[in-house]
């Protein structure tokens, strides 16, 4: 089922959801948490005027399937774990750890020094924080980014998506102050799937290019 002809057209679709009035006159600061979620992102940031940055995640794989996600850590080392996968793989909590250490170790510092110049994540104390993507598949990522977000005391945490799986959506609106949910399917598939077009840019460099923007007028 095609809801969407692309990113951009998702987050336009979005903004007739979210207050965007009230927003602007807030002091918001938006996180996507995939980069297919950059560009959705970049248009609601735009919109409501207020920061863009990203949620840097790392997925911990099944040592049997490589293609399922048994769990997810992120930049500042939160991690979820899907128990009941890694139940039904029998694999040990250890091993999870263990992998999410080391992926941590491996993968992350890279993006850090790419993205923000080794910086870390802005701390979110205090501050009116939404999180948004283009979908949420197993949902790993998004707890994992609402657990890492938490952890910093933020006043407001509201999420954004233009579809999401309707039982997963139950359980987000008990977590978040709010939840802008522009589909949510009984019958949920890979959130690109409800996409016509699959951009084929490189959204990252977008996301590159705004916080090189940001540093730049932070230092004149």
């Amino acid at each position: 089922m095609i809801l969407f002809e692309n990113r951009r057209d998702a987050a336009e679709k979005l903004l007739t959801i979210l207050p965007v009035n009230q927003m602007r006159k807030e002091k918001w600061e938006v996180l996507a948490t995939s980069e297919s979620g950059v560009l959705i992102a970049d248009t609601v940031a735009k919109a409501i005027g207020g920061g863009l940055d990203y949620l840097f995640t790392e997925p911990i794989q099944s040592p049997v399937n490589k293609d399922v996600w048994i769990a997810v850590v992120s930049e500042t080392e939160e991690i979820v774990i899907n128990r009941k996968l890694a139940d039904a793989f029998n694999i040990a909590i250890d091993y999870i750890y263990g992998e999410a250490k080391r992926k941590h170790a491996e993968k992350i510092p890279s993006y850090l020094y790419k993205y923000r110049k080794g910086a870390p994540l802005k701390n979110m104390r205090g501050k009116n924080v939404m999180l948004v993507d283009e979908g949420a598949d197993t949902g790993l990522t998004l707890m994992v980014s609402l657990k890492t977000i938490f952890a910093m005391n933020p006043a407001r945490i509201v999420v954004a998506l233009p579809v999401i799986p309707e039982s997963l959506s139950t359980e987000l609106f008990s977590l978040v102050d709010n939840a802008y949910l522009l589909h949510r399917m009984q019958h949920y598939v890979e959130a690109k799937s409800y996409y016509r077009q699959q951009e084929s840019a490189d959204t990252m460099a977008l996301l590159a290019e705004k916080l090189k923007m940001d540093e730049k007028q932070k230092g004149e």
